[in-house]
């Protein structure tokens, strides 16, 4: 699978300008499909509305964020910490802990 490593979207989050993402953020909802966001502090980004289809955030801080909205469709969130964190009602607690635990890719019910 082919991982996005050039996107905008990505750019600033690997570059820790969260305040510039945020503000892209609320104009248009951040296309992040298939990107490598592994080690990165996603803490205070608004990935509310995000496209995380296919995203790799392996040991990614996701601590506390509100995910209900974003497509998490094929993300994998291996060793990431999730701790507080909203997820969509349509993924599991059994695919989002394979994944956190294993790597496994999600998939929606």
């Amino acid at each position: 699978m082919q991982l996005i490593r050039d996107s905008k979207w990505a750019i600033l989050l690997r570059d820790g300008r969260i305040e510039d993402f945020n503000k892209l953020a609320a104009a248009e909802p951040p296309d992040l499909h298939n990107a490598d966001l592994r080690m990165l502090d996603l803490r205070k980004a608004d990935l509310s509305r995000a496209d995380l289809s296919g995203a790799y955030l392996r040991n990614a801080d996701a601590r506390g964020l509100d995910l209900t909205a974003a497509n998490l469709e094929g993300a994998s969130l291996h060793d990431t910490n999730v701790a507080g964190a909203f997820f969509p009602v349509a993924l599991s607690p059994e695919e989002i802990w394979l994944s956190v635990k294993v790597g496994t890719r999600m998939r929606y019910r």
